[in-house]
């Protein structure tokens, strides 16, 4: 009978460890608990060193993306200079056929009606326009060489040093040997469909060969203006 007490005390104090053990597990969790929700949760395996470059990262990263003043990369640099040379580049008259910006001057053709607006496009390279009415009816361009126009009757020229020349009438009809202004010779002899050749004859012989194929040309043979049609009509005029 003396012994039990013994085995009820024995197990009050087994009982009592074991609530004690569960009383500290539960505190522990707890504690666990309020660390993580004060301490932000963090990925797994980093530091609070990464984490902090992370976030130093990340800034400098918006910051970069919304314009800040950091250095920007040599792609975003050549993108630049390619904006900057295309606005320079804009209006600029091209030497190569494209756009002049405006004619460096504009006169008044044999016929009353018409005019030439000259352009020039580089180093004895023009253009002339002729305007009439609003309405460009033809181009004359110089690319090494003279340019002639028969307009109906109307003949133009335009020489290597932009200047033009027209007037009206004169033609003849080849093939043949016509006499010309300022003494000149021409032979016009028929070489294909719309395509005719004039030799320029002087005191001394050929001194030019002026060749229509399927378009006019020109010639200043020494302040004689001379026009060589498709259709085989020559004039000169000096």
């Amino acid at each position: 009978m003396s012994s039990s007490p013994t085995v009820r005390t024995a197990r009050r104090r087994t009982l009592r460890v074991a609530a004690a053990a569960l009383t500290a597990a539960a505190a522990l969790a707890l504690t666990a608990c309020s660390g993580s929700d004060a301490a932000g949760t963090k990925p797994v395996g980093h530091s609070d060193k990464d984490m902090a470059a992370a976030g130093s990262s990340g800034t400098n990263s918006s910051a970069k993306a919304q314009g800040s003043d950091a250095p920007p990369s040599p792609g975003a640099k050549a993108d630049a200079k390619a904006g900057a040379a295309g606005k320079q580049s804009g209006g600029a008259p091209a030497a190569d056929g494209g756009k002049a910006a405006s004619p460096v001057r504009t006169q008044r053709l044999a016929d009353g009606i018409s005019k030439a607006e000259i352009y020039k496009l580089g180093d004895q390279r023009y253009r002339a326009k002729i305007v009439a009415r609003g309405a460009v009816l033809a181009t004359l361009e110089t690319k090494g060489h003279d340019d002639g126009l028969d307009a109906n009757d109307m003949f133009v020229t335009l020489t290597l040093d932009g200047q033009v020349h027209s007037w009206m009438g004169g033609g003849h009809q080849g093939p043949g040997t016509f006499k010309l202004a300022g003494g000149w010779t021409a032979k016009v002899t028929k070489v294909g469909e719309l395509r005719y050749r004039a030799q320029i004859i002087g005191h001394d012989g050929v001194a030019a060969t002026l060749e229509a194929n399927q378009h006019d040309v020109g010639l200043d043979a020494n302040g004689v203006y001379v026009v060589l049609s498709s259709g085989g009509v020559i004039s000169a005029h000096e």
